[in-house]
């Protein structure tokens, strides 16, 4: 088993029951927990990869997987801004699949 797909095992479990799920589309969320883990090498944090990570542990607090935004996005829009949590009505799409936009300050 690769480390995104042990990654995928252990995030499931311990997410789903908290109500967030991932993107049904099995190869997309592999791609992303695969740049999680690429930014735990490279920074030593699992940095959101759809964000542009400073490298500063504290600075980037806001965006460590699952980041502080996700909450909101899936209450607004049944998904985070990277697509890889979403809620069940998202995954058998009984609601709209619409764009996140962006909610961390641009001066971050």
């Amino acid at each position: 088993m690769s480390d995104a797909e042990n990654l995928y095992e252990i995030l499931g479990k311990v997410q789903e029951p908290k109500g967030y799920f991932f993107n049904k589309d099995k190869k997309k969320v592999i791609e992303l927990l695969e740049s999680l883990i690429v930014n735990k090498k490279r920074y030593g944090y699992m940095s959101c990869p759809c964000r542009l990570a400073s490298g500063d542990g504290k600075k980037d607090q806001d965006i460590l997987c699952p980041c502080v935004y996700r909450e909101a996005d899936v209450k607004e829009y049944g998904s985070c801004y990277c697509n890889l949590y979403v809620t069940k009505e998202w995954n058998e799409e009984k609601i709209p699949h619409e764009y996140v936009p962006e909610r961390r300050a641009p001066n971050f």
